[in-house]
């Protein structure tokens, strides 16, 4: 009997949706083993040499130029992308996706990213007859993810549903997942153990990060962080960014027995297992899986748009706190020195209680459901739910 496939498709701007995208097929492999998952940055895979341009620009957009990337995010807010951007899209960067979804014969296609799930619409108007199900990786929805060929949205919470709700997607068509996170998020590490594997020692500690892509990091922040270093363990990860390690690494303020320079790591679950407090920038998917492993987080220089919406998220939840001012930063201090203990106790009762919606493998489940309803024989199983 052949093997059920499922194709997941995302795109490399920043590192979440392409992560949403292997916590998915994960938690999928969990649950089946023999299910048959392959995640693709399809713009990448299908246009090797213009794709990493386009990111890179991007990159260089949103580090330079962060409130004019917040502004057209807020313009384009309610729009979906038009049949001649979609036009535009295949033309450019896809004219090969149908070929590959030909070759590879999946069973269901998720898309974690709005241009592949843009792509992927346009040909099932065309006639492919493969199930779409969208995986909206932020705490807010943009228009761009919204294209009625969806046959399933998987969100991350009710007020997301609601914003799909107020561009007439039916109700039936959305389920309330939260977003995936990958197994190891949901493992509970002997923390002894892994300080002696990673080289750190037993004393309060201090995650921060500067995403995926490892873009920024606030000078003046991280110079009062440095203050800490004699009382306070720090560990500074640069993402993909490795001229930044390379620079930092080379500062001789950097070098002190308490402080971690770390690059890029698969290993992030470990790192916030030994860690008392997470300073990150609010993407969807590290806020996630901060939220698994329930590490307090503080969050700097929030860009307007998806990042402010999952920040707000997670202030309003009780997990975060915007760095609006030295005086979170100072107070944060004084806990991690002289109220460690109750500091520790938090997390732990955060994690017997987890946040509704925030169960392992629940979103992998719901997909899982999906994929058992329509079988390849099935002809109706482009219609929607």
């Amino acid at each position: 009997m052949r093997k059920k496939r499922v194709l997941l498709l995302s795109e490399g701007f920043g590192t979440g949706h392409t992560q949403a995208a292997y916590a998915l097929a994960a938690g999928m492999k969990r649950l089946d083993p023999n299910l048959q998952c392959r995640v693709i940055e399809l713009g990448k895979f299908l246009n090797p040499k213009m794709g990493p341009l386009i990111l890179s620009a991007y990159r260089k957009t949103v580090s330079s130029s962060p409130k004019l990337v917040g502004m057209l995010y807020r313009k384009q807010y309610n729009k979906s992308l038009n049949r001649l951007t979609k036009l535009a899209l295949h033309r450019l960067f896809y004219t090969q996706a149908a070929q590959v979804i030909k070759q590879l014969k999946p069973d269901l296609i998720v898309c974690t990213h709005p241009f592949p799930n843009a792509v992927i619409s346009r040909l099932k108007r065309q006639g492919i007859p493969v199930p779409l199900v969208t995986l909206i990786t932020d705490y807010d929805v943009h228009g761009t993810w919204v294209n009625k060929e969806v046959n399933q949205y998987l969100v991350s919470t009710t007020r997301v549903k609601n914003l799909l709700l107020r561009r007439n997607v039916p109700s039936s068509s959305i389920q309330v997942t939260g977003i995936p996170v990958h197994p190891n998020f949901w493992e509970r590490a002997d923390k002894e153990q892994l300080l002696q594997e990673l080289g750190l020692r037993r004393m309060p500690t201090v995650l921060i990060m500067s995403g995926g892509w490892g873009v920024s990091f606030n000078k003046e922040m991280i110079s009062l962080l440095i203050s800490w270093a004699d009382q306070i363990q720090l560990i500074l990860c640069t993402g993909s960014n490795e001229k930044l390690l390379h620079k930092m690494k080379s500062s001789p303020v950097l070098n002190h027995p308490n402080i971690h320079l770390l690059g890029y790591t698969n290993q992030i679950d470990k790192w916030m297992d030994v860690s008392d407090l997470l300073i990150t920038k609010p993407g969807g998917m590290t806020c996630t899986e901060g939220l698994a492993k329930g590490i307090p987080m503080l969050f700097y220089e929030v860009i307007p748009g998806q990042e402010e919406e999952n920040g707000q998220y997670f202030v309003e939840l009780g997990s975060a706190e915007m760095i609006h001012s030295p005086a979170v930063l100072d107070r944060w201090h004084h806990r991690l020195i002289h109220e460690y203990e109750s500091v520790e106790n938090s997390r732990l009762k955060s994690l017997v209680s987890p946040e509704p919606g925030s169960e392992p493998f629940y979103c992998a489940q719901q997909v899982y459901e999906l994929l058992r309803q329509w079988s390849p024989q099935t002809s109706s199983r482009s219609s929607r739910l």
